[in-house]
This record gives C-alpha cells, sequence and structure tokens, in this order.
C-alpha cells in the first residue's frame, strides 16, 4: 500500500530549502544542502554526482547537475524524479513565513522562490523518506537540475548517460498536482546588435545615424504589424518579446551602438522561425531607414539560437499513464494540458526520455506576489512518494 508522506518534515524541509539563495549559476549553496540531506540520511556519497553542464553555459556557474542514483529494492523500469534547482534573481534574499495554507516572503521586494523549490522538496522529501523508513522502491534516479530559468541549460547540457536509462520520468514544477503537463512551447533567443554612426550630437547630428532611434522604429513597426506579444497569424500562434535594452552612455552623442534581447515562442517550429525571420527583417528596415545626410546608414548583426524545441507526448505514453494513477491516487482527477512556458522536460523528452510535469503548489511565480499553497504542496510531495515507491497502481485501486 503507498506510504504517506512526513507533512512536519516535508514544510520543514521546503521552508529550508525556500531560506537558501540560488540564482542560475549560482546553485553552490542549495546542491550542497541536497547532498548534505542524503548523506546523513545514509547514502554513500557514491551516489551523488555532478556533471560539467555549467561549463558549457553561457554563465558558466558554480556546479552542475547533481545526479542521485538508488539501487531498487524490487524489480521494475527505472524510474526519474527531477526538479531544477534555481531560482530568478528576484528571489534572492526571500524570508518565507507561513500564514494559514499559504507561504510568501515577509520581505515585499522579493519573491519566495516557491519556483522551484517545491519541486526540489517534493523530489528531495521522497528520497530521504525511503531511505529514512527503509521503504520498497524500483530504481531510481533523483536529478536537480541547473541554470533552468536561464534557458533550461541545465537540462540541455545534461550527462544523460549518467541517469542509468530511466525509462519514466516525473518532473515537478509547476502549481496543482492534478494538471498533467505533457506539452510545451518552443523558443529562440536572439540577441540584436545595432550598430548606428557616432556623431555629435549638438555640432553634428545630421553626421550621425542613431541606433536607438533604429531600435525604436524596428520595435514600433512590430507592434504595428501585430509581431509582438501574442501573435495570431494565419491560424498560427506564437510570442515574441523584447526584454532587455542596453545603449548610449551620453546625451551629447548620437548613440553608435545598441544591443537588444528578445524571444520568439511557438509550439510550431516551422511559425517560430517566421516569427524570427519577421523580427529580423523590421530590425534591418529600420537600420536602413536612418541614414545620415551623406547616405549612410546603420546595420544590424543577429546572433540567435534555439533554447529548446517544443514537444508533445502522446496521453497512452507509460509515463503519463501512471502519473494520472499517481494523482487518482490522491483522490483527483488528472487533467493533461500544454503550455507556453519552456521546462527542463522539453529537453529530457528531446534526449529520448518523454517526461511529464507535475506540479507542487507554487503560483504567481517570478513576482513578489508569488506564494506556495502548502495544501497543493504536500499534494505534491505525496505524489513524488508514490512515484517513488512504485505504489500508485495500489492507491489508484483502493
Amino acid at each position: 500500500m503507498p506510504t504517506e508522506p512526513d507533512s512536519k518534515r516535508a514544510l520543514s524541509l521546503v521552508m529550508k530549502l525556500l531560506t537558501i539563495p540560488g540564482p542560475s549559476g549560482g546553485e553552490a549553496r542549495i546542491v550542497r544542502f541536497i547532498c548534505d540531506r542524503f548523506v546523513r540520511a545514509g547514502l554513500a556519497a557514491s551516489h551523488l554526482t555532478t556533471d560539467n553542464a555549467h561549463h558549457r553555459s553561457h554563465l558558466d556557474g558554480e556546479t552542475g547537475n547533481l545526479i542521485v542514483r538508488l539501487p531498487g529494492t524490487m524489480r521494475g523500469p527505472r524510474r526519474l524524479l527531477m526538479a531544477h534547482v534555481d531560482t530568478v534573481p528576484l528571489c534572492v534574499g526571500s524570508k518565507p513565513i507561513r500564514r494559514g495554507n499559504l507561504i510568501r516572503s515577509a520581505d515585499r521586494a522579493t519573491a519566495v522562490g516557491a519556483d522551484n523549490r517545491s519541486g526540489v522538496a517534493a523530489v528531495l522529501h521522497a528520497g530521504l523518506e525511503i531511505l529514512r523508513r527503509g521503504l520498497p522502491h524500483p530504481p531510481l534516479t533523483l536529478l536537480f537540475l541547473v541554470q533552468e530559468e536561464v534557458g533550461l541549460v541545465g537540462s540541455c547540457n545534461l550527462a544523460i548517460s549518467r541517469l542509468g536509462r530511466p525509462t519514466l520520468a516525473f518532473n515537478f514544477d509547476s502549481g496543482p498536482v492534478d494538471i498533467l503537463i505533457t506539452g510545451a512551447t518552443g523558443a529562440y533567443r536572439i540577441l540584436m546588435n545595432i550598430e548606428g554612426i557616432a556623431s555629435h550630437a549638438g555640432v553634428h547630428p545630421e553626421d550621425g545615424a542613431n541606433a536607438i532611434v533604429i531600435a525604436a522604429k524596428a520595435i514600433a513597426s512590430l507592434e504595428a504589424d501585430g509581431w509582438l506579444g501574442r501573435i495570431v497569424k494565419d491560424k498560427k500562434q506564437g510570442a515574441a518579446n523584447i526584454g532587455v535594452i542596453q545603449g548610449g552612455n551620453a546625451t551629447n552623442v548620437v548613440t553608435p551602438l545598441v544591443t537588444v534581447r528578445i524571444e520568439a515562442r511557438s509550439h510550431d517550429a516551422r511559425f517560430r522561425r517566421r516569427i524570427l525571420d519577421t523580427i529580423v527583417r523590421h530590425f534591418e528596415k529600420a537600420a536602413r531607414s536612418v541614414k545620415t545626410t551623406s547616405g549612410r546608414f546603420g546595420r544590424v548583426r543577429v546572433e540567435s539560437r534555439l533554447d529548446y524545441e517544443s514537444f508533445h507526448i502522446s496521453h497512452h505514453e507509460p509515463s503519463v499513464q501512471i502519473a494520472k494513477a499517481a494523482i487518482r491516487s490522491l483522490g483527483m482527477d488528472p487533467v493533461c494540458t500544454a503550455v507556453d512556458g519552456g521546462l527542463d522536460a522539453n529537453w529530457l523528452t528531446a534526449k529520448g526520455i518523454p517526461t511529464v510535469t507535475l506540479g507542487a503548489g507554487q503560483h504567481h511565480a517570478h513576482t513578489v506576489d508569488e506564494v506556495l499553497d502548502t495544501n497543493e504542496f504536500l499534494q505534491g510531495c505525496r505524489a513524488a512518494l508514490h512515484l517513488a515507491t512504485a505504489t500508485e497502481d495500489f492507491a489508484s485501486k483502493a
């Protein structure tokens, strides 16, 4: 029969995790905490390894992905439970407080970090309970990923050969536990380098081509033509966002250089490419339209990369069927959905491990209004423990 999590231990664990800073690239403290908890629970250090994913990141970073492998005490296919350990910078300095069934940061200038410390706590608690209570379980891999928030870098560069060939995979990184994410969008990350022509802004402004003006014209035309925000064209859907603009350092200089960071998303790979190409064309057209009196104009250099490809898992996939059984074991009806954000499941699925994502109670992520719903969190812990111990079928048939 399924084993229930220790609610008091689980809540204490997530409160501790929420206090530990771990922005993308700075996850060493949180990884050390997880390792220490496993060793204190009796797991040999040889079962804990980190890969070199951070060395293949644009951030470099303090540590790679943490991989924990537990030999099975019963027969069955290896199961993978995972969560990402990094948070957005807004969570640094979080002071979690609990009021009723909600946990938020007492410092109203910070987010609490439920994304994704709730998922980390659910997976970690399942592993610790198995060790502490000697629970029977199939072969397990528990994976704690870094640098998810900056483009799924940890999962992209994951040393997949170290996972032990799992055939069932469950990612904890969402809100209500009964919403199973079986599909997610793909995204391009774009760096637009706009090269204008410098001149003295007071003496000879006509000799310059302002890179800020080029950027402004391109962005305005994209907005007017419906290629920013939610995009719907020819029954295809996607999204694009101007996220960062940097340039200029003096008001008396016609600005020669501006960088613009952009993302383009769509579940449809061809339409996503169309969004990217359209953005590039608008910036190139704007660059040609801003000229000096001698007819010179600026130019655009574009750097783009595919952050992650979209995916959709069949509802007949074994991981989905088992996740549904786990949700039913909680007395809930599972609902499968696809989302417009990226998940580590994108890369695991692309690497041949179809991965379904479950929730652990996080809401309003990446904002100061972020909260962790403790009732939903404990349901996530129950689902994680049922999946880790392969008892979801017993519970769903009880």
